[in-house]
């Protein structure tokens, strides 16, 4: 699909002759204001987030968190495939000597 202006797109759907919908106008500033707002809230944030510092212990506890958050997910992962291996009917037993 095009993105085709405000104006062609009614101009395509009324024609020349047909008045615009009531309340157009003041319709699409406020949305505009409200898209501008949404967007200056989010420049903010993002402003305040790089200006905030963050402790090297802070940075290592997020790091250790996300690590092990990362292994308990892996070992979930393991455990459904043995368990979905199992219910299959596959042998699952690997030699300790290959």
């Amino acid at each position: 699909m095009r993105n085709d202006s405000i104006e062609s797109l009614l101009l395509r759907h009324y024609g020349d002759d047909a008045p615009a919908p009531a309340g157009l106008e003041t319709r699409l500033i406020a949305s505009v204001r409200r898209e501008a707002a949404e967007l200056r809230e989010q420049e903010r944030v993002a402003a305040r987030l790089g200006e905030r510092r963050i402790s090297r212990r802070a940075a290592v506890r997020l790091v250790a968190i996300g690590t092990a958050g990362l292994s308990v997910v892996s070992m979930g992962l393991e455990s459904l495939q043995s368990l979905e291996a199992g219910l299959m009917g596959q042998d699952i037993t690997q030699p300790a000597y290959p």
